[in-house]
Order: C-alpha cells, then structure tokens, then sequence
C-alpha cells in the first residue's frame, strides 16, 4: 500500500548546498529560465543593511518562474532566505530538493495552520528570513498587482507583538519588493508568429489593415464568445469586463456545486485555491470529475486578474504577451507556457518598514493597522513597477 502524501512539507535548510546552488544560480537562470537579474547596488544595500534582523520579504508574483529569480536575489545578496510554496509543487525529488533550499508548503485557500505555525515559529528565530507572494499566486501580469492578503503582515505582526513584550527594541522588518519582466530583444515577430498561431487555430481570416491590437481583439473576442457558448450563457449587452466577470462566477459556482461546497464570499482565487486543495487529495480518495474540474480552476486563474484594457493601457511586449499567452493556455489547453524569448527580471526594493514602530497602533487598532500596512505594502509594490 502506497504511503500517503503529507499535507505539510516543512523546510529542511542545507546551507553548505543552498550555497552551492546560489553559486551557479546565475548561470542557471540564463540558460534554463533565458533570464538574467537586474536589480542596483543601491536596492542591495537596503538589503544588508538590515542583515542582522529578522525580515519578511514581500513580493508580487508575476509569473511562474519568480521563485528561481527571488532565488537569484538572495544569492545576490548573499543571505539564505524562506519561501513559502504551494504545496504541489512539492513532489518527488523536486520536492525535496525545495525542502533542501529552505522552501516549506501552503494549501492555499484553506487556511493552512501546519504552514502559518511554521512560518511565525521561523519569525521568532533570529536573523530570519521569509519570503511571502502576498497576492496569493500567480498573477500572469507584468507590471500590475491584485489585492494583497492580510495573512502576509499579519504574522510578522503577530510576531513581532510578542517579541516586543520581551524587548521593546527588537526590530522586526517588511520589505517590499517589485519584480518585473522585460524582453531583452525586438518582440514584434514573436507577437506575429503567438497571433497567427492563434488565429489559424480558430479559423480567423485577417484583415491586411489589422494591426496587433485590433488583431488581438478579434481573438479575444472569438475566444470569450466560446466560453459563453460552453457555459450556456446568453448573448447579452454588456461590456467586456462584465463578461469576463460573469463566466468567472459561472465557472467558479460550477465547481462549487460539483464539489457541494458552499461560497465563502471569498474571493474568486480563494474559492479557486480551496476547490484544487480538496481535488489534490491523492492519498485515501479519488475525484471522478477531479480532472475537468481542474481544468476549470486552471482557466479560472488564468483570467482572474485580466481587464479589458490592460493592453491598451500600456501597449508594451511584455503586455501583449501576458495577454496573448493567456489565450494560448485556453485555446491550447495548456497550464504552463515558457517565456517567449530570454528576459531581464528587474527588481525594485522598497524600503524597508520596521514593524517595532507599529506595535502601539496593533495593540489600539489590530484590523485597522493589519488593513493599513497591507495597502501601503501593495501601494508600494504597485508604485516601483510603474518606475
């Protein structure tokens, strides 16, 4: 009888390897991501000069590959670091080799307590260093961020609430960081070949006038008219993101109802998280429909964070592509697309807030300081994007 997977993955540090593999970190991220690491000697600084203090880390999560670059940062920096991951990817040897790097799981949308202890017991240790993603996953965009969850200066809070009442002069630092991509090569044949890629699988004749954007709007168009028509849903006067907002209650209430789950009246990515967390159960039970339900969660995080406009906002490569690979994920039925061509991860550091100077204002106000910090955070990562 096959063992059962745990539902928690803790970290299992190995300095002397996290070492080594910090050390062709670089060289990894060049030739297995096409990636290098752009951030100033400046940023840096701010880094080390809080070496001796515990940090939490907290930075928007663009793309898939933000682990291995935030990796690359560390090594830059020449500091080990924490990073919580979501507990899927913690399988086999990859698994383990994430537990080696100091990585440690999340059931996201579950309120994982196993992953919450680990992390304000790591908070409490001196010099610690904890990597949190505090939009929650995956974004697939570039230079914008969605809501962060309060859970990610909560516990620092938490944390440093009780280590004030033995030392009121204990620091105990937030950091944000903004990470964004840039192509490093002329991008307009790659949009060409993603667009007629797209458009002969869904038998789109194109105008010899159409530009780009009027091209990426026909198949945006073509592509969500599909889903309305596989949902059942009625061809109504409504404006693009009130589509976009109707087939994602429609799908999310879909697996709800497959899974007898009542809404939380969280979050659409919640509810998404929760529904995979209890489809992942591949121990003791077995889903009949796990397969199409997880599909259907894949699609629904694709399109969670998208907006009519965001191309049109900022017409850069970067954006037409977060826009156009999530077409491809839908029309190809794909859950993981590679980079188009090698990039630059560019990283801006906020500065750092010590959250000694905050401890007043928890013990008057617990959800008002938690509520305010959490925006300050997200107004500053949002804010060193657009730079």
């Amino acid at each position: 009888m096959a063992s059962e997977t745990p539902l928690f993955f803790p970290p299992k540090q190995q300095p002397l390897l996290i070492r080594l593999v910090q050390s062709v970190s670089y060289g990894m991220l060049q030739a297995l991501y096409r990636c290098g690491l752009v951030v100033s000697d400046t940023d840096i600084a701010k880094l080390r000069a809080i070496d001796q203090a515990r940090v939490v880390y907290v930075c928007n999560h663009p793309t898939m590959e933000d682990g291995v670059a935030l990796f690359s940062l560390a090594a830059r920096v020449g500091q080990l670091w924490h990073y919580i991951v979501a507990r899927e990817s913690f399988r086999g040897l990859q698994g383990r080799f994430l537990q080696w790097m100091g990585c440690y799981s999340i059931r996201r949308g579950l309120g994982d307590r196993a992953s919450i202890a680990q992390t304000l017991s790591l908070l409490k240790e001196p010099q610690a260093r904890v990597v949190i993603f505090p939009e929650g996953g995956c974004s697939y965009q570039n230079d914008t961020v969605m809501p962060f969850r309060s859970g990610a200066i909560q516990m620092p809070l938490q944390v440093m609430a009780q280590l004030a009442k033995r030392d009121p002069n204990i620091d105990l630092y937030v950091v944000p960081i903004s990470l964004k991509y840039r192509y490093t090569e002329p991008m307009t044949a790659v949009i060409e070949q993603t667009l007629q890629g797209l458009e002969q699988t869904l038998g789109i004749t194109v105008a010899d006038t159409a530009d780009f954007y009027a091209r990426l709007l026909e198949i945006a168009s073509l592509v969500l008219t599909r889903i309305e028509t596989e949902f059942g849903l009625a061809n109504e006067e409504q404006t693009w993101n009130q589509r976009i907002d109707r087939l994602r209650n429609h799908g999310i209430s879909q697996c709800e109802q497959q899974l007898d789950l009542p809404s939380n009246g969280a979050p659409i990515r919640e509810r998404v998280y929760r529904i995979q967390a209890l489809l992942e159960v591949e121990d003791s039970q077995t889903i009949a429909k796990g397969d199409a339900l997880y599909w259907m969660t894949v699609r629904l995080l694709n399109f969670d964070a998208i907006y009519d406009g965001y191309v049109a906002a900022n017409p850069t490569p970067e954006r037409f592509l977060d826009t156009l690979m999530r077409l491809e994920r839908e029309v190809y039925q794909i859950e993981h697309i590679r980079p188009k061509a090698h990039r630059q991860a560019i990283f801006r550091i906020g500065e750092p807030i010590n959250l000694r100077h905050y401890v007043a204002d928890l013990r008057k106000d617990k959800a008002g300081t938690v509520d305010r910090l959490t925006e300050q955070l997200r107004q500053t990562v949002q804010d060193n994007l657009a730079n």
